[in-house]
C-alpha cells in the first residue's frame, strides 16, 4: 500500500487501438478510474496531462501509437479511486443482465444517473468502472434518463462501440419501453410524429418541448393493458431524442405517470412512487459476430406494485 501522503508515479500510456479515437477525458476517466471529472479536467488545463509530449485539450481524439502522460496523484486520492469507490460499487455486479467479450448490458435501476456529473458523484458507468477494475475498456453505448429503468448498453471494446454507434444513426437498433400513461386511453395503436427542441435551462438541466423547429421524432405506442385512470403501453422508439417518450406522451394529453417534470399538471392527485418508464428490450447486431440479439430487462418491483394497485381499484 502506499505510504499516505506520497504521489504514485507519472506514467506514459500508450495508446492502443480499442482506444484509438477516443476523447481524452474518456481515456482518463479509465485510466483514473473513479477520479472525479472536474480533477481530471483541472489536470489538463494545467498541462499535466501530454500527448507525445504536447499540451492538449480534453475533447481532444487519440490515435494509436500516441503517448498520453499520466501525471502523479496522492495517494489518498488512488485509495479513493480504486479501494472505496470499488466497495460501494460491488452490488451493481448482481444487474448485469449480459456479458462477453465486447458487450455488456446493465439492467440499470431507476433513481440512478448513468454517469457522474451536475452534483453526482458516481453513475452507472462509474460504478461499474469501479466495481470492475479487470475491464480496461467500459463505455456508455446510449443513455437513459436517471428516472428511467431498464437495459442500458456498455461497450467493453471501442471497436464494438464504433459498431454500436453506426446501428444507432442506422436506425437499425430496436428499442421497446413499457410505460404507464395517465388518462383513458381511446383506440388501439397510435405514432406521435411531433418534431423535439432541446432548451437549456439556466440550472444547466435540459428541457424538451414540441416544436417545428426541431429535429425529427417519431414514437409509437401499444396500449396493453387499461385501467381506466391509466394505461400500460408498449412504446417502440423510432426515433432517438432527449425525454422523447416523456414528451411525446405529454403532448397527446398522457403523461407518463410520475413524470414531475412533463405531467404534473395532468398528475395532480396522483401519487406515484417512481417514474413509470422501463426500458424494456432492445436489440442489436451483435458486434462481435454480427447474429441479431436480443436483451429484455424485468420490470421492476416498485413498477409490478403500481400496476397491481391500479389492477385492485378497478376491480
Amino acid at each position: 500500500m502506499a505510504t499516505p501522503g506520497a504521489k504514485t508515479a507519472a506514467r506514459q500510456v500508450t495508446v492502443d487501438g480499442d482506444s484509438a479515437g477516443r476523447r481524452l477525458d474518456n481515456f482518463l476517466v479509465s485510466e483514473l478510474k473513479g477520479m472525479p471529472r472536474n480533477r481530471i479536467y483541472r489536470m489538463i488545463r494545467k498541462g499535466e496531462v501530454r500527448i507525445n509530449k504536447g499540451r492538449c485539450k480534453p475533447d481532444s481524439r487519440l490515435a494509436e501509437g500516441d503517448v498520453v502522460r499520466i501525471p502523479p496523484v496522492f495517494a489518498e486520492q488512488a485509495a479513493e479511486v480504486t479501494g472505496g469507490d470499488r466497495r460501494k460499487a460491488a452490488w451493481i455486479n448482481a444487474r448485469i443482465l449480459h456479458e462477453d467479450d465486447c458487450l455488456l448490458v446493465l439492467d440499470k435501476p431507476a433513481g440512478l444517473a448513468v454517469h457522474g456529473g451536475s452534483g453526482i458523484s458516481l453513475g452507472a458507468i462509474e460504478l461499474l468502472r469501479a466495481a470492475r477494475p479487470d475491464c480496461r475498456y467500459l463505455e456508455l453505448v446510449h443513455r437513459l434518463d436517471r428516472d428511467t429503468s431498464g437495459c442500458l448498453l456498455v461497450a467493453k471494446k471501442r471497436s464494438a462501440l464504433r459498431i454500436l454507434h453506426e446501428q444507432l444513426r442506422a436506425g437499425t437498433t430496436e428499442k421497446t419501453y413499457l410505460a404507464l400513461l395517465l388518462g383513458e386511453w381511446h383506440g388501439d395503436s397510435r405514432v406521435v410524429d411531433l418534431p423535439l427542441v432541446v432548451e437549456h435551462r439556466r440550472n444547466g438541466e435540459r428541457h424538451v418541448r414540441t416544436g417545428a423547429d426541431g429535429k425529427p421524432a417519431a414514437t409509437r405506442f401499444h396500449p396493453q393493458e387499461r385501467f381506466g385512470t391509466a394505461v400500460l403501453c408498449r412504446v417502440d422508439l423510432l426515433t432517438g431524442r432527449t425525454h422523447q417518450i416523456r414528451v411525446h406522451a405529454a403532448a397527446i394529453g398522457h403523461p407518463v405517470a410520475g413524470d414531475s417534470r412533463y405531467g404534473e399538471a395532468a398528475a395532480a392527485g396522483q401519487d406515484f412512487a417512481r417514474l413509470c418508464l422501463h426500458a424494456h428490450r432492445i436489440v442489436v447486431d451483435h458486434p462481435g459476430d454480427g447474429r441479431r440479439s436480443e436483451f429484455t430487462a424485468p420490470l421492476p418491483e416498485a413498477f409490478e406494485a403500481e400496476l397491481r394497485r391500479l389492477r385492485s381499484e378497478a376491480d
